[in-house]
């Protein structure tokens, strides 16, 4: 049996599947591999392979150039997070993602940070074919991730994943845009038959947020020689809350505001509703060709809260003079309407008794929303997604070379939903249930893509020159739909200060919806040849050609030299890039977001807008980054060592910029040139080429496996230490608050220390993970210092401790019980809590602020 083929059985018993094959299949050049498999006892475990890092052959992770982390399908289940964002995050340390309470879509789709970098900095792959990007750009990333467009990672179903394999290193020039920061491939299962049922439940120390999954997966003969492996997934969760009464929804109780609520407004987790996830992955082994389709289908209803509009004090609703009088609406022209005062002269609530009365007593033709939402509103966001994908190809041998040939669909689309608010601009005249839909973004990709690769005896050294070349042909679109027509109606009562569109997240109007493409075309070459017994040198490089950015060609040279069969020393240096997506060039969209002391509707442009350009606004070029890595591997047979240091360099960083204000003559200057949605907006903000930033880093991974405590007992340290410096910004586009956050946000150390161990039927699991220090500029105030009227946060580290136990039972029938975050660790109570927005903990804390949460799973193998 040949090493590659020795590889691809390796990797499926990683997963804890026993398999072999039907017949000795065409090496792979990538994890699409498909193969027909059996069941065969006695087979031996291998080394973990991995598929990333080269383009020709898989190779062990200790036997790499470059740093892969490789997380099995017993470890993502081991744990209480049902989301694969979450199960990432608790298992690779520069991975960071976090709960997103209130931020738009992104609370539908949250970012997530590899190396501290955007999430689109990170290139996702499943069986080794690119995944495609989301419909969510992330408005509202506190810093870090503004204005970035990455993969939705929560659509697949963690029992159907056969292992993670994270590339910690820039390869750009292998497989092209986005894998600046990295590679995530996501492996799927291959089973001809089995399956197994799993139930999960769980719930926060709190008593809130009871989750509820199910799983099935089944494995089934396609034909003789191929299988398909069918899984599925059901889940629910409720939302939480970690909130606490505002100030000024306090005091409008005090002065007798009915129907204020309590919470005023909710800071937690999302509600999730019919969560359902759907993996395929099949496969036909043929005399001479493979066959291969894989695919995903996922739909899920997210809803959460949005800010408190305070009845005594908001905006283009209830006052346009920070709360010192009513806003009272004409809606006939009679005039007569009289000034109704909120505040007495010291500056004190009038109580609601004496201002209800004066409202009763207005004339017929003057409205104020105080008649209809006496204590204010709170709007619930919500989405119905839904994403689905197919891949399908075939690959063989022609002469000595091994050909690939695919094409790939992806689509991923979302419908805003936002209700329990109004379009003050419309007056009474509101929609029923105070229900808007706002419209969408659909996000859809196609490929194509090649493959050919051969080994040349050159005679260069102990092996062959392997080589890998292809092309790949991609294009990909970016939908706005329109909202309904009370979301985007431009109301009669517009010019007399009520904001228009539906209030908090406008409608898509007609003039800003619709479809966005382009294509773009690429070709590459991989080389690899062992230099003798202890020298590997690789090298690769890739041309890629945008129909709107023109072309861009990057390299990486890759090396290791084996100083003995345990001790190595590897490194890489590479170019890299990532071009701006059709969505970041053209989307628009206004928002409602606290300014650092109200709320205020801010305007989301492309650079091509009007307002935008009057603002400085340019078109987008591509972000380009240098990387640089050095490592050491030792690997003893029962000790596995790594360490390895990384420095990138990421020039035209593409962001969004710090909101400008209009003033009253650029707003009616628009206005009247035919942008009619000026008319409420207070401020704007665009897309950009930002600034330039250097990360340094070091990550280390370590693990030996023992006969403690009268079992298999592995213990495993993973540690990530990362900086990030912002070496050059444009003052006009962003300010020194933005710098600050984008280099203080994120822990600088991340690590964790984890004991498994199995016994007979029994197996437990403990693991310590560790935060380091953060920084949070709560609610986005935009200001650093408190003194200047900035709401700073400045986290300590923690350590939160997850265990679980469980029993594997001979008849298939397994169950576990477990924590996550044992000892119920929160951040430190929110300083600004009630004084501004209600929220307990700061919102953004690296390990989440929700608590400790239990859980129970028993499911059966068959």
């Amino acid at each position: 049996m040949s090493a590659a083929v020795r590889n691809v059985l390796a990797a499926a018993l990683v997963a804890g599947s026993p398999v072999a094959l039907a017949q000795e299949p065409v090496p792979p050049p990538d994890a699409g591999a498909t193969v027909a498999l059996v069941a065969q006892e006695g087979a031996t475990t291998l080394d973990t392979v991995s598929v990333l890092g080269n383009r020709s052959q898989p190779r062990s992770v200790s036997s790499s150039a470059v740093p892969i982390d490789i997380l099995t399908a017993d470890e993502f289940r081991s744990q209480g997070s049902t989301d694969a964002l979450d199960q990432l995050r608790v298992l690779v340390p520069s991975f960071n993602v976090s709960t997103i309470p209130i931020d738009d879509a992104a609370s539908l789709v949250r970012p997530a940070n590899l190396r501290g970098l955007p999430p689109d900095n990170t290139l996702v792959l499943v069986n080794g074919k690119r995944f495609h990007r989301s419909a969510v750009i992330t408005f509202l990333g506190h810093g870090l991730s503004d204005g970035a467009q990455g993969p939705d990672l929560s659509v697949f179903p963690s029992l159907a994943l056969d292992q993670v394999e994270v590339l910690r290193d820039g390869a750009a020039a292998q497989y092209g845009s986005d894998a600046i920061a990295g590679v995530v491939n996501f492996g799927l299962k291959k089973i001809n038959e089995g399956g197994a049922f799993e139930a999960f439940a769980g719930q926060y120390y709190e008593g809130d947020g009871f989750t509820t999954r199910y799983s099935a997966q089944v494995g089934l003969p396609l034909t003789a020689r191929g299988f398909a492996t069918l899984t599925a997934e059901w889940r629910e969760a409720d939302d939480t809350s970690r909130s606490v009464q505002r100030d000024d929804a306090a005091a409008a109780i005090a002065a007798g505001y009915p129907g204020v609520p309590v919470p005023a407004q909710i800071w937690g987790s999302p509600r999730v509703d019919d969560d359902i996830k759907f993996v395929a992955n099949l496969g036909i082994s043929g005399d001479t060709v493979d066959f291969y389709l894989f695919g995903n289908y996922a739909t899920r209803d997210v809803d959460g809260g949005f800010y408190f509009r305070d009845p005594t004090a908001r905006s283009g609703v209830y006052s346009n003079d920070d709360g010192q009088t009513l806003l009272v609406g004409d809606l006939t022209g009679a005039g007569g309407c009289p000034t109704i005062a909120l505040r007495d002269g010291d500056g004190n609530l009038v109580p609601y008794s004496t201002v209800s009365g004066q409202v009763a007593a207005l004339p017929s033709n003057c409205f104020t929303f105080l008649s209809l939402l006496p204590g204010g509103f709170t709007p619930r966001f919500a989405g119905q997604l839904e994403d689905y994908s197919m891949v399908g190809g075939a690959r063989g041998r022609w002469g000595d070379w091994h050909w690939d040939l695919s094409a790939s669909y992806g689509r991923n689309d979302i419908d805003f939903i936002i209700y329990n608010t109004v379009n003050a601009s419309l007056g009474p005249d509101q929609p029923a249930n105070l229900y808007f839909r706002p419209g969408g973004n659909t996000q859809t990709e196609k490929g194509v893509n090649v493959d050919l690769g051969r080994d040349f005896e050159v005679g260069l050294g102990s092996g062959p020159l392997r080589l890998a070349a292809g092309a790949e042909w991609r294009e990909e679109s970016f939908q706005v739909s329109e909202g309904d027509a009370a979301s985007t109606a431009i109301g009669q009562l517009t010019e007399q200060g009520f904001a228009l569109g539906s209030n908090g997240f406008n409608g898509f109007s007609p003039r800003t919806a619709g479809t966005f493409d382009r294509s773009n075309w690429a070709v590459y070459v991989d080389v690899e040849s062992q230099l003798g017994e202890r020298f590997l040198l690789a090298a690769a490089v890739r041309h890629e050609d945008f129909e709107d950015f023109g072309g861009t060609t990057n390299g990486k040279l890759t090396a290791r030299y084996d100083f003995s069969d345990s001790f190595a020393l590897r490194g890489a240096a590479s170019t890299g890039f990532r071009a701006p997506t059709p969505g970041q060039s053209n989307i628009s969209q206004i928002s409602t977001v606290f300014g650092g002391t109200s709320l205020q509707d801010i305007a989301t442009l492309p650079p091509t807008n009007p307002i935008a350009a009057l603002k400085g606004a340019q078109p987008l070029t591509p972000e380009e980054s240098r990387n640089l890595s050095l490592g050491l591997v030792w690997d003893s047979g029962d000790w596995l060592v790594t360490v390895d240091a990384y420095r990138i360099e990421l020039e035209d960083r593409i962001a969004l910029s710090t909101s400008f204000d209009l003033t009253d003559a650029e707003r009616a200057a628009l206005v009247a040139s035919g942008n009619p949605e000026a008319a409420s907006i207070s401020s704007v903000t665009y897309f950009g080429n930002a600034f330039d930033t250097t990360t340094t880093g070091v990550d280390l991974v370590a693990s030996v496996d023992t006969g403690h405590f009268g079992g298999t007992t592995t213990y495993s340290l993973a540690v990530n230490w990362n900086r990030t410096q912002v070496d050059g910004w444009n003052p006009d586009f962003i300010d020194e608050a933005r710098v600050y956050k984008l280099e203080e946000s994120l822990p600088k150390t991340k690590g964790y220390f984890s004991i498994n161990h199995r016994r007979e039927v029994f197996r437990a699991n403990l693991r310590l993970g560790y935060y380091g220090s953060w920084f949070e500029d709560h609610l986005d105030s935009g200001v650093i210092l408190e003194e200047d009227g900035g709401l700073p946060i400045h986290g300590d580290s923690r350590v939160i401790v997850d265990a679980e136990v469980g029993w594997d039972l001979p008849s298939g029938l397994y169950f576990a019980l477990g924590a996550q975050n044992l000892f119920d660790e929160v951040p430190d109570d929110n300083p600004w809590g009630a004084s501004v927005a209600g929220a307990a903990y700061p919102v953004h804390s690296p390990y989440g602020f929700t608590g400790g949460f239990y859980y129970a799973r028993v499911g059966w193998k068959f």
